[in-house]
């Protein structure tokens, strides 16, 4: 008996799971898979046991054979390919694909080698989507072992495998009667280059087909690694498009800019473009997207761009000449896209704006230049019914008016190029900056400038903006403050503004004081506050001096003096510093030693003086005033007594108020005690009243030669100049049918353009003031600085003047000599560098 603590178990001797032994375990299994397969891949598989077949793959993995399998596998592929697969492809491979290959295409149609390389596309796909169908079978039988086996061992999945067999076996396939060495992949892409050059010669391809074999060569690798970088489609297909695309855009570039405008071009390359974009999206891959369209842009942009903007007739001068914007809108966008500096564009646009003023610089001196009659008082002022005005301008309004013209074609450029940059350049901010650039420069080319610029604002203040609706206004003070803004020279500029302004304000030519003031204000925001102190105080004293007039009459009438009320006084009390007293007339009252010389007034005229000037310094203790005579008006009441024996307007008493300058009243006065028939010489009339000659001479002139105020006769009776010997007496047969009678304006009262010695004359002004302007600010920086080197305090004094001028280096230099020599600063001894020290 058997004894133990349990109960024993007698069990069966353990047999193999597996069934079978060894490699003939292996064979047999391998049949059922390599019949599996071949079923797989000859589209028979409805009948097929996955169950079975996942068994045979489970069982050989298991039992570590799974090498041996994953190479068997292989095998099947590679023979597969090699009997069944490959054939078929070599029968579509004619002739005329081998030459399309080798770069030969002479005697086939266009249509041949569509209707060949679409034969051969198909086939291609065809194996391509039976190998993937097959494969994706495959890997569902062999799942066992890609799981299990190529894990463990880190080899490619099967279907991996069968991708780079593919590759190699077929793409990578010697082509059996080719003698030039070409493969599958040769003969693939070319094919595909063809017809993507036919669709670009306006063929139609079969663009889904090329799609399909893209997206074969996406699904492909130059290993199994699988790198996403070394996919065919970028390593092969792509680099060939890519060439075969700059080589076709290089010739079309080429005929276009032989046998096309910039227009043409601009339209073509835009289609291009588009097309190409088109092309990734629907026929190969996105991938290529950018790289494709920066060789258009390289090919059909950037190569010929210059050649382009340059054509006659056609280039960006016919394009900013004619108005066409689209073909700018367009040009700016393909620029952009190649370079965002937009250089290219921008240097043509300078160019184009600098000719285009230059232009206008040229006509206007051209003008200004041409022979000129002899100048003549102007007679600016003329009354409404007088048409000599307009059938006959003196030589001083002609230089007027073209001083208004050049403004105007200044501005009409610039509005032309601002609906251009708005229009077609998108606002661009680089573009802007550089026109802008442009302007200043062929504006500042022009050495009447700031003349002009005046000129027209005085033009416009005076008469421009009537009837004009304050947004209109603001247009015309919008178009001044640009043009301010582009003038180097603001303190030239300044000098004549503020000789303008005083002659349209003593005048009473301005049309608004509003307008007047908010010029100024737009002047001081782009200059400064240094700029309109003086224009400022300049309206100051016309306010005060209309309190002052209205407080003198009203003296006058409570003093119940009949006598002085014969004599109605409108006063003008200018401050000194505020006026520009040499700009406006007052260079010729001065002597030789610089002090302002006094005419003779007549006596009614001194009492009447006497009389202001004791109500004046009443209020106001220490003030000096001094009676200017060459500005000013007066009204005078002339009789012309009837002529014995005449008949008509002369038979008869005729009285006018004749309108005439101060110097005028003081000569006509001297002709109210002269008997009839005597007259005064030349000299007579200079004694008496100590009137400047060259002044005496023009007021004589008006008063004597000129029909429409001629109360004075002149001998010799012609119509030369006043001189010394000539003799005046009073006209008593002058006639006019108006009762009151302005006298026209002397030379120098109305705003015009300068002589050439007048010009001089106020550049040497304005150049002393500069002088004095840059000590100021040299001697400022050496108190803050105490030493300086040369090079850093002239860096320093030109950015601190160059929102008012550009300093003259040699001006410069003469201006530190000479605070050297007046002992402001001095030089440093022994200094590695030329260095100056501030002397407190």
């Amino acid at each position: 008996m058997i004894s133990g603590r349990g109960r024993g178990k007698i069990r069966p001797p353990r047999r193999n799971p597996l069934g079978g032994h060894g490699d003939n375990d292996f064979e047999s299994q391998w049949d059922i898979l390599s019949s599996a397969l071949r079923e797989i891949h000859t589209k028979n598989a409805s009948q097929l046991s996955f169950e079975q077949i996942y068994r045979a793959s489970y069982k050989i993995v298991l039992k570590k054979q799974g090498d041996k399998l994953y190479d068997r596998v292989k095998e099947f592929e590679e023979q597969w390919f090699g009997g069944e697969v490959m054939p078929n492809i070599q029968k579509l491979i004619t002739p005329n694909l081998v030459n399309i290959a080798t770069g030969g295409m002479s005697g086939v149609t266009a249509n041949e080698r569509r209707m060949t390389g679409e034969e051969f596309l198909r086939g291609l796909k065809a194996a391509w989507e039976d190998h993937i169908t097959t494969m994706n079978m495959t890997t569902d039988v062999l799942m066992y072992m890609d799981r299990v086996y190529c894990t463990d061992n880190r080899k490619p999945s099967i279907f991996t495998t069968s991708m780079g067999l593919f590759r190699e076996h077929v793409l990578r396939s010697v082509i059996s009667d080719s003698r030039a060495g070409l493969i599958i992949f040769d003969i693939l892409n070319s094919v595909i280059l063809d017809q993507i050059n036919m669709e670009r010669d306006g063929d139609v391809i079969d663009k889904t087909l090329i799609r399909a074999c893209v997206y074969m060569l996406e699904g492909l690798y130059e290993s199994d690694d699988e790198n996403e970088l070394e996919k065919l489609y970028l390593t092969v297909f792509q680099v060939a498009f890519l060439a075969d695309a700059k080589e076709h855009y290089q010739k079309e570039c080429a005929t276009l800019l032989r046998e096309s405008d910039a227009s043409t071009w601009l339209r073509q390359t835009r289609k291009r473009l588009a097309e190409e974009d088109v092309r990734c999206q629907t026929t190969i891959s996105m991938l290529t997207s950018e790289k494709i369209a920066k060789v258009v842009e390289e090919e059909m942009i950037s190569a010929h761009l210059t050649e382009f903007l340059a054509m006659e007739g056609s280039g960006i001068k016919a394009m900013i000449e004619n108005d066409r914007y689209e073909d700018l809108t367009l040009l700016y966008q393909l620029i952009s896209r190649v370079d965002l500096s937009k250089a290219p564009l921008k240097i043509a646009l300078q160019a184009r704006v600098v000719e285009l003023g230059s232009e206008i610089n040229k006509t206007i001196t051209e003008s200004e230049s041409a022979p000129a009659p002899p100048a003549q008082p102007e007679d600016g002022e003329a009354e409404a019914g007088d048409k000599s005005k307009a059938t006959k301008q003196s030589a001083a309004a002609k230089q007027t008016a073209a001083a208004i013209r050049w403004v105007d074609e200044v501005l009409t450029l610039k509005d032309k190029f601002d609906t251009m940059w708005k229009n077609c350049l998108s606002e661009d901010l680089i573009l802007q900056t550089a026109l802008t650039k442009s302007f200043s420069d062929f504006i500042n080319l022009f050495p009447r400038c700031s003349e002009y610029v005046s000129l027209f604002i005085d033009d416009n203040l005076k008469r421009g903006i009537k009837g004009k609706t304050e947004s209109e206004i603001e247009v015309v003070l919008d178009k001044a403050t640009t043009l301010l803004r582009y003038i180097q020279d603001k303190d030239m500029f300044e000098r004549y503004y503020k000789k303008h302004l005083a002659r349209r304000l003593l005048h009473g030519k301005s049309e608004s004081a509003d307008v007047e003031k908010q010029m100024i204000s737009r002047m001081k925001l782009e200059i400064g506050n240094a700029f309109t102190t003086k224009l400022e105080g300049m309206f100051k004293d016309m306010t005060m001096s209309e309190d002052l007039t209205a407080g003198y009459r009203s003296h006058i009438q409570n003093l119940g003096d009949l006598d002085r009320k014969q004599v109605d006084l409108g006063i003008n009390v200018l401050t000194t510093n505020y006026w520009p007293m040499e700009s406006m007339g007052g260079a010729s009252s001065r002597g030789e030693d610089g002090t302002l010389m006094s005419c003779s007034w007549p006596t009614e005229i001194m009492n009447l003086q006497e009389s202001f000037k004791k109500f004046y310094l009443k209020e106001r203790n220490g003030r000096k005033l001094t009676w200017l005579g060459f500005l000013g008006s007066a009204d005078i009441k002339c009789v012309f007594p009837k002529i014995p024996g005449k008949e008509g307007i002369l038979g008869r008493e005729r009285r006018h108020e004749l309108n005439v300058p101060t110097y005028g009243m003081i000569i006509l006065l001297l002709f109210n005690n002269l008997a009839d028939g005597e007259s005064l010489t030349y000299e007579a009339i200079q004694q008496s009243t100590n009137i400047p000659p060259q002044d005496l001479s023009r007021m004589l002139f008006t008063l004597s030669v000129l029909p429409k105020a001629r109360v004075l006769t002149k001998n010799p009776a012609n119509k030369e100049l006043p001189k010394p010997g000539d003799k005046f007496s009073f006209n008593a047969s002058f006639t006019s049918k108006a009762v009151k009678i302005k006298a026209p304006v002397m030379v120098g009262a109305v705003n015009k353009v300068e002589g050439e010695e007048e010009r001089k004359d106020t550049e040497d002004r304005n150049d002393e003031h500069r002088g004095y302007v840059i000590d100021t600010v040299i001697v400022r920086i050496m108190k803050a600085r105490k030493l300086s080197t040369h090079q850093m305090l002239f860096s320093e004094v030109i950015a601190q003047l160059a929102q008012r001028f550009n300093p003259n280096i040699n001006m410069m230099k003469k201006r530190i000599e000479s605070l050297i020599e007046r002992e402001y600063l001095e030089r440093v001894e022994d200094a590695q560098v030329p260095t100056y020290k501030y002397l407190a």
